[in-house]
């Protein structure tokens, strides 16, 4: 099984565990929230440019919010299967969705108390370098530092190169991209001038 439908079947557990007014890291967005999103993303084509682009974000919203009104039950079922044949995410499941439905579920995982990191394969933790590697090139925007991945076998790779300054973030593969995502709650021991460092915190990461 594909590390898309694993951590989507994951995600559902969860947040059928926590219930639907759980918070989650994506701001204000309950468990229903970000339920409502994921189903809509999948099976509304008509609000896929909302989401990266601002002047149809209004629609998308709206759509969201119209979604929150389902059964709860049924919204995680329709989550859990996954995107229908006509989606234009059917195909590109396993491509597309391995980084969204793994980001989500630890956005719901660490939105909790007493949270901790969990315990990933080495082919999960391989897969999440990978892609963490690609998705931080575009990364930390705004900022004129340096940033250098490393894991904790010592294997590291520059994923942003700008200035002289820079900072390297140590961490599991997982735990760095995260952070590449904007999040914070993460393992990340981070090595290089205070000011460098306040200045990647406080870049624009994320899509």
């Amino acid at each position: 099984m594909s590390l898309a439908r694993t951590e989507r079947h994951a995600l559902v557990r969860t947040m059928s565990e926590v219930g639907p007014d759980a918070p989650t890291l994506c701001g204000d967005w309950t468990t229903r929230d970000l339920a409502a999103h994921l189903l809509v993303r999948e099976r509304r084509v008509d609000t896929m440019p909302g989401i990266m682009i601002p002047a149809f974000a209004g629609h998308t919203e709206k759509v969201r919010r119209e979604a929150t009104d389902k059964q709860w039950s049924h919204l995680l079922s329709e989550v859990d299967s996954g995107p229908p044949k006509w989606s234009p995410l059917f195909l590109l499941d396993s491509v597309a969705n391995a980084v969204e439905m793994f980001v989500h579920h630890e956005d719901v995982r660490r939105a909790q108390q007493g949270w901790e990191p969990r315990r990933l394969s080495t082919e999960v933790q391989d897969q999440l370098w990978k892609t963490g590697r690609m998705f931080a090139r575009t990364s930390y925007g705004g900022s004129d530092v340096t940033v250098v991945f490393e894991r904790p076998d010592g294997e590291r790779v520059t994923v942003r190169k700008r200035g002289p300054r820079s900072v390297v973030l140590r961490g599991e593969p997982a735990e760095l991209l995260l952070h590449a995502f904007g999040r914070d709650a993460v393992h990340v021991d981070k090595e290089g001038e205070p000011s460098a460092v306040a200045e990647i915190d406080g870049s624009k990461r994320g899509v």
